[in-house]
């Protein structure tokens, strides 16, 4: 939606164009590759690989090549801008539903979880990761626009809340109500009080 929008890719996505203007081969096969080499950073986070993490790696890559092959973009700017605000709304709220459902997180959303989950809040953890990457694809040639930003400064607050929101696993509600009454405690002890309370 953020391609077919032209109105400025998603941090991940304007590496992805910034590789494949450098080094060749399309945003989607570039999507697959960061995926993989992503999921090297896990060591050291105790993430778990599940299958939702090797479907994500795949499908997303794919489905960008498919989609942007299959659909014209639109011209009038109404049409754009709803795609645009569509697409981050949706990415966050897909990103809550298939890290809810328990199967893995995607490489990308895995790392935010992991570092977040030694005690940093899930949206500055996220906005963090999406301004670096939209830095380097920016860097290596990839377009930034007034999506861009939208993107990187809505995602984070978005899937900070749809993330436990969305979560199958009692314990993430829980937590996500804890946190908003004890913005100071970080989220690794809050888990550990749960846990132990459980």
């Amino acid at each position: 939606m953020l391609v077919l929008a032209g109105l400025g890719l998603d941090p991940w996505d304007v590496l992805h164009q910034g590789l494949s203007r450098s080094l060749g081969l399309g945003i989607g096969t570039w999507a697959i590759i960061v995926s993989f080499v992503v999921l090297l950073g896990w060591r050291g986070l105790r993430q778990r690989l599940g299958v939702g993490t090797l479907v994500n790696a795949v499908v997303v890559g794919l489905v960008i090549d498919l989609t942007v092959s299959t659909f014209r973009p639109p011209h009038v700017l109404w049409a754009r801008v709803l795609l645009l605000i569509g697409g981050v709304v949706g990415n966050g709220i897909a990103t809550g539903l298939y890290i809810g459902a328990g199967l893995g997180p995607g490489a990308r959303d895995g790392l935010t979880t992991g570092i977040a989950s030694r005690g940093y809040s899930i949206r500055v953890v996220r906005t963090t990761i999406e301004a670096v990457v939209l830095l380097t694809g920016f860097l290596l040639g990839g377009t930034v626009g007034i999506g861009t930003v939208f993107y990187a400064l809505a995602i984070g607050p978005i899937t900070h809340h749809t993330i436990p929101a969305l979560a199958i696993d009692e314990r993430l509600r829980i937590l996500s109500a804890a946190g908003r009454r004890r913005h100071d405690v970080p989220a690794d002890t809050q888990v550990a009080e749960l846990t132990a309370g459980s």
